[in-house]
């Protein structure tokens, strides 16, 4: 497992690398025009992401290397800034696991996510009863049972990204057995339902249902969901999470073979306006 602040360092390390490589530039040569405010050594570890480089190191990078996007710079400092600033689920540190942190850490600075999920409605899109019927139902411990409220604070606060001032956009696929969970109150169903159609109204939010008739598809080998930070594609991390752990696909190529699921999966699920009926018909079962 890879940790969120270690992907961010590699995410910005192999972009500033790609970028030195592309003008034909050492790390001793970037040290050099640097005027010694930098060395090989550093950059060295700023590149394989061993250290933590603060913003004024990459603004020294991209000044060197005559980088003048400012959407690009922006995107690069953000990523720099965002791997200290304190984000409001640190107060949470003694509920929280670090994979766990990572993905609210990578989310709060994501632009867009594309995600499926199988067999659960996805956490951004979760109520709070259902959120606590899932929570206590994949506790594989006493000690996350004993952390069930605070986790369901943590996953209903991870929501803000949808209503904050730029809201990410979120295209959700999920299957259709995720609709037909029997929670201990049908009621619990019956709201979760009524709220995925309510956000399926946004124009940031997609839902799309795969339904459990289709052909076997790519999607069969597990959930995931792919973060995107802006149109620079090369910051795209995927997520992979399993009961105990998760996982970050970083490498561009494998990044791209996600995204290309996510297309064949799109085209395999219902439209959203054939989505919305079937969501509509089992939430009305479950009253």
């Amino acid at each position: 497992m890879v940790s969120a602040p270690t992907v961010r360092r590699r995410q910005l390390g192999r972009t500033l690398r790609a970028m030195r490589e592309q003008h034909g530039l050492k790390q001793e040569d970037i040290a050099t025009a640097s005027g010694g405010r930098l060395n090989g050594a550093k950059i060295s570890r700023i590149e394989t992401a061993k250290t933590a480089a603060s913003a004024g190191d990459v603004a020294i990078i991209l000044d060197t290397l005559g980088v003048t996007d400012e959407s690009l710079r922006s995107s690069l400092l953000k990523l720099t800034r965002e791997g200290a600033r304190r984000g409001w689920w640190q107060s949470y540190r003694n509920v929280l696991s670090p994979a766990y942190e990572d993905l609210i850490s990578l989310e709060s600075e994501a632009d867009q996510i594309n995600t499926w999920q199988p067999s659960v409605i996805p956490g951004l899109l979760q109520t709070g009863e259902y959120a606590r019927q899932i929570i206590a139902a994949t506790a594989m411990s006493a000690a996350v049972e004993d952390r069930v409220d605070a986790l369901v604070e943590v996953r209903l606060a991870r929501q803000s990204v949808l209503t904050r001032e730029d809201p990410l956009t979120l295209w959700a696929i999920v299957g259709e057995a995720a609709l037909r969970t029997q929670c201990s109150d049908s009621r619990i169903m019956h709201d979760q339902l009524g709220r995925l159609l309510s956000l399926a109204a946004r124009p940031t939010i997609t839902i799309q249902v795969l339904p459990s008739t289709a052909a076997p598809h790519v999607g069969q080998m597990g959930a995931w969901s792919i973060l995107g930070y802006g149109a620079h594609a090369d910051l795209s991390v995927v997520h992979v999470e399993s009961l105990t752990s998760a996982l970050y696909v970083e490498e561009r190529d494998d990044v791209a073979m996600y995204q290309n699921a996510a297309e064949q999966l799109r085209a395999a699920a219902l439209s959203t306006g054939q989505s919305e009926d079937m969501i509509r018909e089992i939430r009305d079962k479950n009253k």
